[in-house]
């Protein structure tokens, strides 16, 4: 075997695999744009490329390309660590080894110098782990080989490309280091399918060889496509060794197809997302019921009960407690929270020892300071609850800004909408509102002021007042008493409706005596 100069992790370049279309998935929308625990599932691929990368990463666009490339972006945005990013597109699907040399320009420019080694990752891998990148460089260090391939032993291998190896006697031997080729399940010979290791997807390549080798593969199909697997064919042809390491856990090379794998993949991701939580000091009393998306943040002594979900770039501090049926998506939960059963929570802050739910809505926008509380059924959208202020039941309080120790009477809403604009409700420190208040925006309520139950405010509120807006109470001695004894002398033919009718004219009429 003629023997390579060793691969450096400091010169290693990365080609991120994303132009196809996934025909499997029966979807308008491109393959690796499938969501994964909350994260495209490019991001998977991305994220590894950049960590293990010394010299830069190449994604490789096709379909759909400016969706994808817009992904990408969105996840590099803000992003400091990490190998450089360049996309490229592959405007013609014609292949495997054709999207790959369309990664070229980006590695072999002219200016500095070139890897002396590439990785190939696949955008539809997501389950693939650092450490296995890791072992596979060092395999492909140590052999010297030109071609290192990371393959998977299945049971059953049906429909796969199967990996033949040859030993130093010239017969097929799985458990070798050298890979004579890589065989398609429709071409394999009894004896090579009954081989189980498969070809996963992912190569080391030599530096000098991956895109000399590129250059002179042929299609010899029907598609006129360019198969990157021929590469390992060239590589022995011309003597250079082909090596292969085996997952020690197959399921990491599990490639997302179809509806079916895309759901496998999601079960795998949230069980270790699971376990990493766990291992890390959070409580949860059914954790296979238990939905975390991958760029959650928990942190110690926190309980999470049945049936949870925490989505997006959600954050929760220490010992706070979240009950069943919870939704939390993009929040900042802070320290010694509780937030009880059935509450929908999005965009928003809670601060510490602040107390929610049951079936609390929190839109965009809410910010709720410590020690405040917010009860059953409220809904709040762009509003801050100042610091121990209670909105305990069925209100709605929307674009308000809520001062120190207010109390919120039950049924009281803002109306912050008059059909073409929003407006804005200012309540001051300490101010008592009364159940059933209607606060019509804009207006401001200064602090220390008393709302009386029942009331509509319409104008500003000078602090430390009392406000009474609601009709004058009026009450008639004896009218319920003169009711019933003409309902009683009705005569029983009437229908319960009339009389009720002759009743109240009767009354009528002896009012008007008056």
């Amino acid at each position: 075997m003629k023997p390579l100069r060793a691969a450096s992790m400091a010169g290693l370049g990365v080609v991120v695999m994303a132009a196809g279309r996934g025909t499997r998935m029966r979807s308008s929308r491109a393959k690796v744009l499938h969501r994964i625990a909350g994260r495209p599932m490019i991001r998977y691929a991305l994220d590894l490329a950049r960590r293990v990368a010394g010299h830069s990463v190449a994604v490789v666009v096709g379909h759909q390309a400016d969706q994808v490339r817009q992904a990408v972006e969105s996840v590099l945005s803000g992003q400091r660590d990490g190998a450089p990013v360049h996309l490229v597109e592959q405007k013609q699907q014609l292949g495997t080894g054709h999207a790959v040399l369309q990664a070229r320009p980006v590695f072999v420019s002219g200016k500095g110098p070139q890897p002396t080694a590439y990785l190939i990752l696949n955008g539809d891998t997501p389950l693939l782990q650092e450490a296995t990148v890791q072992d596979l460089l060092r395999a492909h260090r140590s052999s010297g080989a030109a071609v290192t391939m990371l393959t998977a032993l299945l049971d059953d291998p049906s429909g796969y490309g199967r990996v033949v190896r040859r030993s130093s006697s010239g017969t097929h031997d799985r458990a070798s280091a050298d890979v004579v080729k890589i065989v398609e399940h429709r071409d394999a010979t009894p004896d090579e399918r009954a081989i189980r290791e498969i070809n996963v997807g992912t190569y080391v390549v030599d530096g000098g060889f991956l895109f000399a080798a590129l250059d002179k593969v042929e299609p010899h199909n029907a598609q006129g496509e360019y198969y990157l697997t021929d590469i390992v064919d060239m590589a022995v042809t011309q003597g250079y060794r082909v090596s292969a390491m085996a997952l020690s856990n197959p399921e990491e090379g599990l490639g997302v197809n179809t509806r079916q794998q895309l759901a496998d993949a999601e079960g795998v991701i949230r069980r270790q997302i699971r376990a990493r939580w766990l291992e890390a000091g959070v409580t949860m009393v059914d954790p296979s019921s238990t939905w975390i998306e991958a760029d959650v943040v928990i942190g110690q002594d926190t309980t999470l009960y049945p049936s949870v979900t925490l989505e997006g770039r959600t954050v929760i501090g220490d010992d706070t407690t979240v009950y069943s049926g919870v939704r939390i998506s993009d929040c900042v939960v802070g320290s010694r929270v509780e937030i009880l059963d059935h509450c929908v929570l999005r965009e928003s802050q809670v601060d510490d020892e602040a107390h929610i739910g049951p079936f609390v809505h929190l839109r965009p926008g809410v910010l709720v300071r410590t020690k405040a509380k917010v009860g059953n059924f409220v809904e709040m959208k762009k509003t801050d609850l100042g610091e121990g202020a209670k909105a305990n039941h069925l209100s709605y309080l929307g674009d308000a800004t809520i001062g120190k120790g207010v109390n919120i009477g039950a049924g009281t809403i803002t109306c912050n909408y008059d059909g073409v604009h929003k407006h804005q409700t200012v309540i001051g420190d300490h101010v008592f509102i009364g159940s059933d208040t209607q606060l019509v925006a804009p207006v401001t309520i200064g602090a220390g002021t008393v709302i009386a139950a029942g009331t509509t405010v319409t104008q500003d509120v000078p602090s430390d007042s009392l406000v009474i807006a609601r009709v004058q109470q009026v009450n008639r001695a004896g009218w319920a008493a003169k009711r019933r004894v003409l309902l009683s002398n009705e005569g029983s033919s009437s229908s319960k409706l009339s009389k009720g009718r002759k009743v109240s004219a009767a009354l009528s009429a002896k009012k008007k005596k008056r």
